[in-house]
């Protein structure tokens, strides 16, 4: 495939492990590159890749499709505005029952390709979306456990402390129905995503709302978006600096749930 003329891009959408040397091979190649999300495992791998993709000039996107909900637009627009005042401190959760259907013998099911339970398969989007609203994270720490898988962790909760001081409160569960949520606190306003499509705003004084938006492809649009980017339109919304930084976040908090301890995110 890598050698054929005719194909100019590539999504990926293999096991984590293989992320890192396939974006690389795909990249000396000259195919642009789409990754499915988590980018790598660790933040040399990521460094390497990116690399690999800006000398060989060829865009490279990371497939965080909730950047892509009309709520989380109108959250970066608040925030970018200072509706909500200063931010203290962030709220989030992503947690389903995917875990509960891996069989044994699945690439998901092996702890070297799913650390800390969920974190791969939904919880770093969750890293994600605090990081795009947020601003980077300064350090980490977990606590993870097995309760109810027999491989797997499948309860995943850290607390976070962000670059301008703020922190955050973020938890992953794999074997539990689905849930999505984040919460902004601000000194003026709270801010919560309540599932994908609902935004309910709590000011200080006064009347606060809720509103709700249409149902958006998000897959959709962030293959659009890709291709935008290779026909040279408009870069893709994720930059490279923040995909990397959220691998650093994750492996910050693999260390941390391994030491018990509180991991700076690098």
């Amino acid at each position: 495939m890598l050698a054929d003329p005719a194909v100019k891009a590539v999504v990926l959408a293999t096991p984590h492990r293989q992320h890192a040397g396939q974006v690389v091979a795909a990249a000396r190649a000259g195919k642009h590159v789409f990754v499915e999300k988590p980018f790598t495992l660790s933040k040399a791998s990521a460094e390497a890749a990116a690399a690999a993709c800006r000398e060989a000039g060829v865009v490279l996107a990371l497939g965080h499709n909730r950047r892509f909900l009309p709520a989380t637009a109108e959250m970066r627009r608040m925030v970018a505005e200072g509706a909500l005042g200063r931010l203290l401190h962030a709220e989030g959760n992503m947690s389903g029952p995917g875990a509960l259907g891996y069989a044994p013998e699945s690439w998901r099911s092996d702890r070297e390709e799913s650390p800390l339970g969920g974190m791969g398969g939904m919880g770093i989007r969750m890293v994600d979306m605090l990081i795009h609203l947020m601003g980077p994270l300064a350090s980490v720490s977990v606590a993870a456990a097995r309760q109810v898988l027999p491989g797997l962790d499948d309860t995943t909760a850290m607390l976070g402390r962000f670059a301008s001081g703020a922190t955050c409160t973020f938890a992953t569960l794999a074997a539990v129905p689905r849930h999505w949520r984040v919460t902004l606190f601000g000194t003026r306003e709270n801010l919560e995503m309540d599932g994908q499509d609902r935004l309910r705003f709590t000011p200080l004084e006064g009347e606060g709302w809720v509103r709700e938006f249409a149902k958006a492809d998000i897959e959709h649009a962030e293959l659009a978006a890709f291709a935008a980017a290779v026909a040279d339109g408009p870069a893709c919304p994720l930059p490279l600096e923040e995909a990397i930084h959220g691998v650093a976040v994750f492996e910050a908090m693999i260390g941390a749930a391994a030491s018990g301890g509180t991991y700076a995110v690098a």
